[in-house]
């Protein structure tokens, strides 16, 4: 997610220089509790949206590819949340991960990228096998 941070970065910067009378202060965490409330409240709706669908109820239709976007602007707040708190979301992330594994018994962990343990190119190969098969 360094990438992401980095570009919510240089886009809070620039956003903020052009609100009225110049750079403000930075946003509250209120705000940007209620921003991404907002995001995942969009993403809520397209998944109702899909289980209409799928259920076949009468009503407005919606694609994985909005439900996608939903999901990225989720994402995207989250970080802002944690870039203006100080919170390495990687390692948040790493952390909370195997702290479920732990808790539930279970063997699968993530390992810190600056380990270089990432999954194998087969692991992410093999996972992404199953998902298709749980879809």
């Amino acid at each position: 997610m360094s990438t992401l941070r980095k570009a919510n970065l240089a886009r809070h910067i620039e956003w903020w220089k052009t609100a009225e009378g110049g750079f403000p202060t930075k946003p509250t965490l209120s705000f940007r509790g209620v921003e991404l409330a907002g995001e995942v409240g969009e993403a809520c709706n397209i998944i109702k949206k899909l289980e209409r669908e799928r259920l076949g109820i009468a009503g407005s239709r919606a694609t994985r590819a909005e439900l996608a976007d939903e999901l990225a602007d989720v994402l995207i707040c989250a970080d802002l949340i944690a870039m203006d708190e100080g919170i390495d979301l990687d390692a948040a992330v790493v952390r909370k991960f195997n702290a479920t594994s732990e808790k539930l018994g279970m063997a699968t962990r993530m390992t810190d990228a600056a380990s270089g343990g990432d999954l194998e190119d087969d692991e992410i190969a093999d996972e992404a096998a199953l998902a298709r098969c749980l879809l």
